[in-house]
């Protein structure tokens, strides 16, 4: 086979094909093997068109450059040359017989049509317009085929759907039946009901009529009654008149009895002051918590809510003289340990303060004495009493101390989540309460 460019382009001339654009099948089979022998020329041989893709994989480039190959095919007989020589290679039979004008009867069509459009044999335009014709052959009997199979597809389902139809028209005769039955029982049940309104209704008028007779009746009984009324009302007036004329009577004879008391309890409260200015007795008395003495008795302990109910600290701060004891420490880190120490305590006696103001109970907060050079023992509030403990002794036996101190019977809470001293004021008679429990409590009670 010849190979020469000028040979090939005299060949292209002497066909002269100028027929229609080649089939698809033929025009992908040709590119694809372009691509083929785009991968094994030295890159000074590749067209320049098609030197981007030269690296290209064979099935990316037939796939993102097939126009460029087919056309660079159609118009560079050097490059078809080389195509046609690899396809020779691959099909030496097929080539020889369409040199020789003879196209073997089993070859695939679209090779045959692809190697003559490559080789350009003697001949070769009209091989491959007898292959396109036959591919639309092929084609135009294939969508022949599909048509008939179409057609019958069609035909099948027109029966299915007339099958269908003559089923449903039973079907619909049937219920038209039926609802025939149905609206020629409903026509009887509404002539029926037809006549039970006709009653109904003329019974509503005789109950129209009763009941205007009754509303007068009513209205004349009304009438009756708020004449009594306003008799009645009357009598009460004058009633509430004679009873505030008597209270007034009384109101009088009260006061005067009051102005005597009232002398008589001056006198003795001015009798009182002088004895006891004459035996120098105190003004009041020291309450137990500030004389803190030791005592052996016990006490009996508060009961009733549990410990985790929100509404413990008011129900037990309403007990009276109810002494409330609070282990500072450890109500203030349970609610804002983030806090420095002096903060710490500035907040919950401020706190204690608005409720020893609301509830009047005696309230003893503790803290301990190790953190503060000298701790004054009067150095809280003027409602609220603020012991720190002193060296050698912790706030936890200063408050048991404390407990210990209290007379049998009184009633004693102490706030704290210590178990230890929960532990010993519990055997001393007295209620303990949580701090977290505590806290919510006086955040409700605020």
């Amino acid at each position: 086979m010849s190979t020469d460019p000028e040979e090939a382009a005299g060949s292209d001339g002497a066909d002269g094909w100028s027929a229609r654009p080649l089939p698809e099948q033929v025009r992908s089979r040709v590119v694809e093997y372009g691509s083929d022998v785009l991968g094994g020329m030295r890159a000074s041989e590749v067209p320049p068109v098609l030197r981007r893709i030269a690296r290209f994989e064979p099935r990316r480039r037939a796939r993102l450059a097939g126009p460029q190959i087919a056309a660079q095919l159609e118009t560079d007989p050097g490059f078809r040359s080389r195509v046609a020589s690899r396809v020779e290679q691959v099909w030496p039979e097929l080539v020889e017989g369409l040199r020789s004008g003879v196209v073997p009867p089993a070859a695939d069509p679209v090779a045959v049509a692809a190697c003559a459009y490559l080789v350009r044999p003697e001949g070769w335009a009209g091989i491959v317009e007898d292959i396109h014709g036959e591919l639309e052959r092929q084609v135009g009997a294939q969508e022949a085929d599909a048509a008939a199979e179409d057609a019958e597809a069609a035909r099948t389902q027109l029966e299915q759907v007339k099958r269908e139809n003559r089923a449903e028209n039973e079907r619909l005769r049937s219920q038209l039946k039926e609802q025939r039955s149905e609206i020629a029982d409903l026509r009887r049940r509404v002539h029926h009901e037809r006549g039970r309104a006709k009653e109904a209704a003329e019974q509503a008028d005789r109950a129209l009529e009763e009941t205007a007779g009754r509303e007068h009746e009513s209205a004349t009984r009304i009438s009756a009654l708020e004449a009594e009324n306003r008799r009645l009302r009357a009598r009460v007036a004058s009633a509430e008149t004679q009873v505030e004329n008597a209270r007034r009577a009384a109101r009088t004879g009260r006061n005067a009895d009051e102005a005597r008391l009232r002398v008589l309890l001056d006198v003795l409260v001015e009798a009182s002051h002088g004895l006891r200015r004459e035996l120098a007795l105190p003004a009041s008395l020291d309450s137990p918590a500030d004389m803190v003495v030791e005592g052996q008795d016990r006490r009996a302990s508060l009961t009733g809510l549990p410990d985790d109910d929100p509404g413990l600290l008011g129900h037990l701060l309403t007990v009276p003289r109810v002494h409330l004891l609070l282990d500072g420490y450890n109500v203030t880190k349970t609610g804002y340990g983030t806090l420095p120490l002096v903060d710490q305590r500035t907040r919950l006696l401020s706190s204690l303060e608005g409720l020893a103001s609301r509830t009047k109970a005696e309230i003893t907060c503790v803290f301990d004495g190790a953190d503060v050079d000298t701790p004054p023992a009067t150095a809280g509030p003027r409602r609220v009493r603020l012991l720190f403990s002193e060296a050698g002794e912790t706030a936890d036996e200063l408050i048991v101390r404390l407990v210990s101190a209290e007379p049998p019977g009184r009633p004693i809470v102490v706030v704290t989540s210590d178990r230890e001293i929960v532990s010993a004021v519990r055997r001393a008679g007295a209620r303990a309460v949580p701090s977290a429990v505590f806290l919510r409590g006086l955040d409700a009670t605020s």
